[in-house]
């Protein structure tokens, strides 16, 4: 049988209609999985964010999906499923967990919303409820010192407080013993140099005053020359021999304190070397051996000339007092 050309025509038409429907049908589902994963992908990337702004700070703390897949039994088949619908139960689960956080979002917001107007509304209550009652002035006592007229227990508003416990009156220190009028009179005796150079008459009294042992009164007067002639002549020895008055009055700690500063105040200082050597011999009556075997080690290496010559007697007997490695 011959086919007229009019009928193949049609046929091959119709075979490549059927054809291009057998191409579309198998185009669509790839297309919509692949649409269905990028709105998964965007669903879940919501979500993380979400528990982010829930639970800052503890990535962990996540929720679990509602829908997990079923514990097989033995003796018991799984339905198979396929992929696209795997992925629409996974979108579902992840829709619904959007809506829950959300809905925790929004609730959280309102509670912190309501707090601070909570709190806008308590504070300016309080300040006028103090302005509305009116604020009397304190009353004082003899000294000058505000008083509370309020009794004790109560604020201005009515509200009770506790009562402040008593502070401890502090005891105050014992005044320093006046001079004996024959000490006054000893003093005294002591003639101040009037040379006319003042800065040189003020530490001569004061090594006076030092040599009759008359060593508050010693330390008084060195101290005022140093604020007078801080960078004086006699700086260096001043200093020392406020350290020396310190010492043989029995307070050797503060006599280290002026032995140190004169030695790094100047060491090439003419009392410099002194100031070590009897800082060292402070240390010691401190009873603190290491520091006093520094001292005079640095003293025996530093000034080697005045260690052999003229504070030697000083310098042998000090070491030979103390048992330093």
């Amino acid at each position: 049988m011959v086919l007229m050309p009019s009928r193949l025509t049609g046929l091959r038409q119709a075979s490549g209609a059927v054809l291009a429907l057998m191409l579309a049908g198998t185009a669509l589902p790839a297309l919509a999985q692949s649409n269905t994963e990028l709105r998964l992908n965007k669903v879940e990337g919501e979500v993380r964010a979400l528990q982010r702004k829930v639970f800052p700070g503890n990535g962990d703390k996540m929720f679990t999906p509602e829908i997990s897949a079923p514990t097989p039994t033995p003796g018991t088949r799984l339905p198979s499923t396929s992929a696209m619908t795997d992925v629409l139960t996974r979108m579902d689960a992840l829709e619904s967990q959007v809506a829950r956080l959300t809905g925790q979002v929004e609730q959280n917001s309102n509670r912190i919303t309501q707090l601070e107007a909570k709190l806008a509304t308590t504070q300016p209550s309080t300040t006028g409820t103090s302005i509305g009652t009116g604020t009397q002035p304190l009353a004082t006592n003899d000294a000058g010192v505000p008083v509370s007229t309020t009794p004790s227990g109560q604020i201005a508003g009515g509200t009770a407080t506790p009562a402040p416990a008593p502070r401890p009156t502090p005891t105050p220190s014992p005044a320093a013993a006046a001079p004996s009028s024959s000490r006054v009179q000893a003093v005294s005796a002591i003639v101040k140099p009037s040379t006319g150079n003042a800065e040189e008459d003020e530490y001569s009294y004061g090594y006076r005053l030092w040599e009759a042992k008359f060593y508050p009164e010693a330390q008084q007067q060195l101290k005022m020359y140093l604020e007078k002639y801080p960078r004086g002549s006699r700086a260096s020895w001043g200093r020392n021999l406020l350290g020396r008055a310190y010492l043989d009055d029995g307070n050797a700690l503060e006599a280290a304190k002026w032995f140190v500063q004169n030695y790094q105040a100047d060491k090439r200082g003419d009392r410099a070397p002194d100031s070590l050597l009897y800082l060292a011999i402070s240390m010691k009556q401190l009873q603190d051996t290491k520091r006093a075997c520094i001292a005079l080690s640095e003293f025996g290496s530093t000034y080697a000339a005045e260690a052999a010559g003229r504070l030697k007697s000083v310098y042998d007997t000090t070491k030979g007092g103390l048992k330093c490695s």
